[in-house]
């Protein structure tokens, strides 16, 4: 090296002498060798509370405790616990040098807490590397995810991957703002509305932690309401967190809190914003710079501090319910949240889920809602039509319309856009009688009648056959599965009013808002934008469709969409109408012409209590191969009071078809039974199961990628037929 340096003054690669004279003064002037930073293989070890303990990043049941770690005395100050670190594990026993475990694959974790010696007797391995010294799991955010864990039968590991989003080096290294000091308490507005709506905005002002299911009245002003909960909230020196369905909800929201309380007191976590922008926020949220949270359903881990208000919005929505293990629903993350930091809750919705009635049925929360004068005022007209009407109705054969649906998109139509609301694909109708459209349910566990190759009826729970149906509402014995085809009917709409544009919203594209003018949006469940000052009018189609569905929920469900619809029309005084195309006498149709969803899930909770039914009692779903199904049942320490319905076989994955998760993998034949509980037995079910799927899991047996051996278990499943 030293004769080809001294050829041409050059070194090499042609580096000039003064570049290479600094790399050799760096050399001189480095410090004596040390142990390599991964291993510390014969490094001392910290004097004060030589012992980590920590969470290593593997989402397996039977590896979800803490291991020990030795703390090197060189990462001594940045080993706090809440950092990221970086451990090997796996290493054998016996490979043991100077003291120290080595060997094993490096793998991420979190430091939980520093210990002056382990329960462990044997040498310990020493933490590799402490990957950054921002601390991102507080105690409070450890607490929860470990309640998650316990309450879903998943992984401690599993719920941080969901609570802790990946880490930007770059995010870290930006110091967030200053925290802004509290707001002004705010009037109560719009809330006044409601019967003790002030009250409620006053008690979070003081400092108090009220409880409340929240029934919104029609209309766009509930974004405005929640942020005044959170101003009121913020001014009593805590913090608030939102958790909305989708970006358009969050968007609404972030908004009316620019507004109310302007810039700089909120962050908006949300998966558009990017993973170093969303990691900033997150940031912003866990150093306490911000105070208040709005996001989708992710956020429902967000390390507030000073927790004050927990809300949610629409908590029937799908979108809550995350499709990652442990498959936690937001609502109830929530409702973990404020009973662990015994902080307010807001439950708020136009419609009302069962577990909503739930919630003020034993108690635990108090209804907030406006009195039935204030409704009217506020809530479109609502008329219906039937299969009576249908058939009585020429324009309705030949169109697949009623007149009263035209004659409603034609007057609407000369004050404003009409909204058309049709059921999206893969609405499949259960089974119903004939004549009276109760739906068929079995005699023994009392799920839904299926029927399968040559019309033969059979349980969707239990898997009995059912050979002697007949209804226990009119006594019929004839059995219907009818759907009104929704295409035909909306491209009907557009040959109609050829002059009139036609504006869609649904999978391939979602609209925000439209303009307040003449216009047809044809819309799915959901996908429904805002029209400016309010639609005139709004056609819910194919009624049928979304009550026929296979699913326990399905009326909850229809009458949620249709108030979701019906709420962005207009007020009945100013000409708003709300035609519905479904059977009158149904409850879920009733419910909306007198737009009381909260009746409608008050007598759902008590039939569901008579029956067993979910929020009353609690399920699990359990699915696999027929062998590998049997053979985790049939070791699963279920308790006493366990209900095993099934198994049923569960539809076979097509190859290249659409997958929903936890469905089976693509050309295999998988069963499913359902494990129920009475109300008390949920934590020791869940218990049971994940003993049960760790005890497999040790073993060998396949639980993850699918095939073979593979077991899934799913607690509370929001589909259960």
């Amino acid at each position: 090296m030293s004769s080809e340096n001294e050829q041409g003054g050059g070194g090499a690669g042609g580096a000039p002498p003064e570049q290479l004279a600094l790399i050799r003064e760096s050399v001189r002037g480095a410090k004596a060798p040390r142990a390599k930073p991964r291993t510390w293989r014969g490094a001392a070890v910290a004097e004060r509370l030589p012992v980590a303990r920590v969470l290593v990043d593997k989402g397996v049941l039977h590896l979800d405790r803490y291991f020990d770690y030795a703390v090197p005395a060189e990462l001594d100050a940045e080993a706090q616990p809440g950092v990221r670190v970086r451990v090997r594990f796996g290493a054998g026993r016996h490979r043991v040098r100077d003291g120290r475990r080595e060997g094993g694959g490096l793998i991420d974790g979190f430091l939980v807490e520093r210990l002056a010696e382990s329960d462990y007797s044997g040498p310990l391995a020493a933490l590799a590397q402490v990957v950054s010294p921002e601390r991102v799991l507080s105690e409070e955010l450890l607490r929860l995810a470990r309640a998650v864990a316990d309450r879903y039968a998943g992984s401690l590991a599993d719920v941080l991957q969901l609570a802790v989003p990946p880490r930007s080096a770059r995010a870290e290294k930006r110091l967030s703002p200053e925290p802004l000091p509290p707001p002004p308490v705010p009037g109560a507005g719009s809330w006044s509305r409601y019967e003790h709506g002030a009250a409620f905005v006053e008690s979070l002002a003081s400092g108090g932690a009220p409880r409340a299911v929240w029934n919104a009245l029609p209309g766009p002003g509930w974004s405005e309401e929640i942020a005044r909960a959170v101003a009121a909230t913020l001014a009593s020196g805590r913090g608030a967190l939102v958790v909305v369905p989708d970006g358009r909800a969050a968007a609404r929201v972030d908004a009316a809190l620019t507004e109310v309380l302007g810039e700089g007191r909120h962050a908006l976590l949300t998966a558009d914003a990017g993973p170093e922008k969303r990691y900033a926020q997150w940031l912003a949220v866990s150093r306490g710079s911000v105070r208040a949270v709005v996001g989708t359903r992710a956020a429902m881990f967000a390390p507030v501090r000073d927790l004050g208000l927990v809300a949610i919005w629409d908590d029937g929505d799908d979108s809550h319910s995350e499709q990652h293990a442990p498959q936690p629903h937001a609502r109830d993350v929530l409702l973990l949240r404020a009973a662990l930091d015994k902080c307010a809750f807001l439950l708020g919705s136009w419609s009302c889920t069962v577990e909503a009635a739930q919630l003020v049925e034993n108690g635990w929360a108090r209804p907030l809602v406006a009195g039935r004068e204030q409704v009217r005022q506020t809530a479109p007209l609502v008329r219906t039509v039937g299969d009576g009407d249908l058939a009585r109705d020429e324009a309705a054969r030949a169109a697949r319309l009623p007149t009263l649906a035209w004659q409603a998109v034609r007057d609407g139509l000369r004050h404003g856009p009409v909204l058309v609301q049709v059921p999206r694909r893969g609405y499949v109708p259960r089974m119903a009688c004939d004549r009276c459209r109760a739906p068929a349910r079995c005699r023994h566990c009392a799920g839904p009648l299926e029927a399968r190759d040559a019309g033969a009826l059979q349980c969707g729970w239990c898997g009995r056959a059912e050979n002697d149906w007949h209804c226990p509402e009119c006594g019929g014995f004839r059995l219907r599965a009818q759907v009104v085809g929704a295409r035909r009917t909306a491209e009907e709409l557009g040959r109609a009013f050829p002059a009139v544009p036609v504006r869609t919203s649904g999978r391939e594209q979602v609209l925000d808002t439209v303009p307040g003018t003449p216009a047809l949006v044809v819309s799915t469940p959901g996908a429904e934008p805002v029209a400016e000052g309010g639609y005139a009018a709004a056609l819910l189609l194919d009624g049928w469709a979304m009550l026929g569905r296979p699913d326990l929920r399905a009326g909850e469900d229809a009458l949620r969409r249709w108030i979701a619809a019906g709420a962005l029309v207009r007020p009945q005084a100013d000409g708003g109408t709300v035609v519905v195309v479904a059977e009158p006498t149904l409850r879920p149709v009733q419910a909306l012409v007198r737009w009381d969803p909260v009746g409608h899930a008050v007598r759902e909770l008590a039939e569901r209590a008579e029956l067993g039914f979910p929020p009353v009692s609690r399920m699990a779903a359990v699915s696999g191969t027929a062998e590998a199904l049997a053979g985790f049942l049939g070791t699963a320490e279920l308790p006493p009071d366990a209900e095993v319905l099934g198994p049923v076989p569960v539809p076979v994955v097509r190859a290249g078809a659409p997958r929903r998760a936890g469905a089976p993998p693509p050309g295999e034949h998988w069963e499913r039974a359902l494990v129920r509980v009475p109300p008390g037995s949920g934590a020791a079910l869940a218990a049971a199961l994940k003993s049960a799927q760790a005890a497999r899991m040790a073993r060998g047996s396949g639980t993850g990628t699918g095939g073979g051996d593979a077991v899934r278990v799913r607690i509370d499943p929001p589909d259960i037929g």
